[in-house]
């Protein structure tokens, strides 16, 4: 850690700034100069991510660029923005670090794999984001400090100052942009840390396929044999949370790729979601959250510092972040064979998906790139109750080529390395979003198990009569009338109508990609 490093070469001029300090230095800063910032009673810093509590995805722009424009996916989740407009952005964002009297420098890299591993770094005010950044990037030694050198990738964060919404293309006071030709990422009018996070995750997945090595938003795990699995899963489906599992190594939480060698994490560290956060059901994640550890938004006892998880005053996208290594099993480095099983997970809300399904390689492209869940509430900014919506790949927001490009690739390695792969429902039972409840988690950690230990592999399985899939009749610890939805139901012909309903709009939704997938493909969807 120095206090005079130099960052004259991205404009900063800046004298006193803190290149990656240690999380104690980080803490004294976040209490002096950071209103809100405490001290729970385990451990963790307490921060404040101000008006922004979720990332802001219709304020997200990538820089339309000669050398990258005919690789990018344009539309919704890829918005064009102009160059003259991104150093407008840029300028603006170097002009208000420079007004700061100390700033954070945090360099550290993207990825596990030595030989695709990038060198990021972050520049920021706030000690918060330094601190959150030194958890969720791999974090150097010493030695790998002093000889970084310059970096891939370099994020300038403002987000303490708006945008300027009078500037061409913006249509809040947020704007996130990416210039992949320059390498750099802007941020203003957001202090939401995880916008950094899925900032470099969006890097990965443009660099990723470039090199035939698929970029995954997804959890890794590893059994006692080396085996490993990976779970597919948007936020609040699961993911951080079934990867904690005590009697499997944790690779990774939350991005991942795999290469012709294995898959490999992409992050030091793991960010779960806090609400509801409780020992028994979570001890994993809830003893990671120490001295270290960076809890985001959640409210706590001013007398005690005990924080009430259950607590969503502030927002329930609460969080904590945390390095790796806090969880117990963790395997470091965060490396693995590649995978036996494929697991997606989706939070059905309207309570009609089997709690597990076992799918042939042509469902699974189909699942794959249909990415069916639910908006959970808090994740993005306005989403207060769970919406059914469709994100390709289980990633839409972070997407930069066609989807097709990632389903290709995951199809490559599904054949060359056998995986199977399965569809699991984390979401609703009994009835939908409103009538029903949540699936036990003890259920699906039941389900998870099995499916680890190959109990379900030869099992009796019914088919779907709507959406063809193949349901086990029978799980260990799962009482069998959980596995086929229609029986938990009171209603019965309410249950037929709205998997119907849902069949619908899995098939108007792959619509869009029916000219690039094959008729085996578009034939392992619902029947109707």
């Amino acid at each position: 850690m120095s206090a005079t490093f130099s960052l004259e070469k991205h404009q900063i001029t800046v004298a006193h700034v803190l290149r990656n300090a240690a999380p104690p230095v980080l803490y004294e800063a976040a209490l002096r100069y950071e209103k809100g910032s405490a001290i729970s009673s385990t451990g963790a810093l307490i921060a404040m991510s101000g008006a922004k509590t979720g990332r802001s995805p219709g304020d997200k722009r990538i820089v339309e660029e000669p050398e990258t424009a005919g690789d990018i996916w344009w539309g919704p989740v890829n918005i064009k923005l102009d160059q003259h407009t991104f150093e407008i952005n840029r300028e603006r964002a170097i002009d208000y670090l420079n007004t700061r009297e100390h700033l954070y420098c945090l360099d550290g890299f993207a990825g596990w794999d030595p030989d695709h591993r990038l060198k990021v770094r972050v520049i920021c005010a706030r000690a918060y984001h330094a601190l959150f950044m030194h958890n969720m990037l791999i974090r150097p030694t010493p030695k790998e400090l002093a000889g970084f050198g310059e970096p891939d990738y370099v994020i300038y964060n403002a987000g303490s100052f708006p945008a300027n919404r009078y500037t061409t293309g913006m249509t809040s006071t947020t704007s996130v942009d990416l210039s992949l030709a320059r390498r750099e990422f802007v941020i203003l009018g957001t202090e939401y840390a995880g916008e950094m996070k899925k900032g470099i995750f969006t890097v990965m997945h443009y660099l990723m396929p470039k090199k035939n090595i698929l970029s995954m938003h997804c959890s890794a795990t590893e059994g006692e044999d080396g085996a490993t699995s990976i779970l597919f899963g948007l936020s609040g489906t699961g993911k951080t949370t079934l990867s904690a599992d005590p009697k499997r190594r944790l690779i990774g939480d939350d991005e991942h790729c795999w290469s012709d060698e294995g898959i490999f994490n992409i992050e030091g560290g793991c960010y779960a979601k806090a609400i509801n956060l409780d020992a028994e059901a979570e001890p994993d994640i809830f003893r990671a959250i120490k001295s270290g550890a960076v809890l985001e938004n959640v409210v706590y006892d001013p007398q005690s510092r005990v924080v009430d998880y259950d607590d969503v005053s502030i927002t329930q996208n609460t969080r904590a972040s945390y390095p790796i290594e806090y969880i117990e099993n963790a395997k470091i480095p965060c490396l693995g064979g590649h995978p036996n099983h494929v697991i997606f997970l989706t939070c059905d809300a309207f309570g009609v998906l089997p709690p597990v399904s076992k799918l042939t390689p042509a469902q699974a492209m189909y699942h794959f790139i249909s990415g069916y869940t639910a908006k959970v509430a808090g994740t993005e900014v306005g989403v207060q109750d769970p919406e059914a919506t469709f994100s390709p790949c289980f990633s839409g927001p972070f997407l930069v080529w066609h989807p097709t490009k990632y389903a290709e690739l995951l199809a490559e390695k599904l054949r060359t390395h056998g995986a199977q792969t399965w569809l699991i429902n984390t979401g609703w039972t009994s009835g939908p979003f409103g009538v029903g409840h949540r699936m036990k988690l003890s259920y699906t950690r039941a389900i998870v198990d099995a499916i680890h230990a190959g109990a379900l592999d030869s099992v009796e399985t019914v088919e779907d009569p709507i959406f063809g899939l193949a349901v086990p009749t029978s799980c260990p610890n799962v009482p069998s009338e959980v596995l086929i939805p229609k029986n938990t139901w009171r209603d019965t012909a309410a249950y037929d109508k709205t998997a119907t309903k849902l069949a619908h709009l899995f098939r108007d939704n792959f619509r869009k990609y029916e000219d690039a997938a094959s008729e085996e493909i578009r034939s392992a969807g619902p029947r109707l």
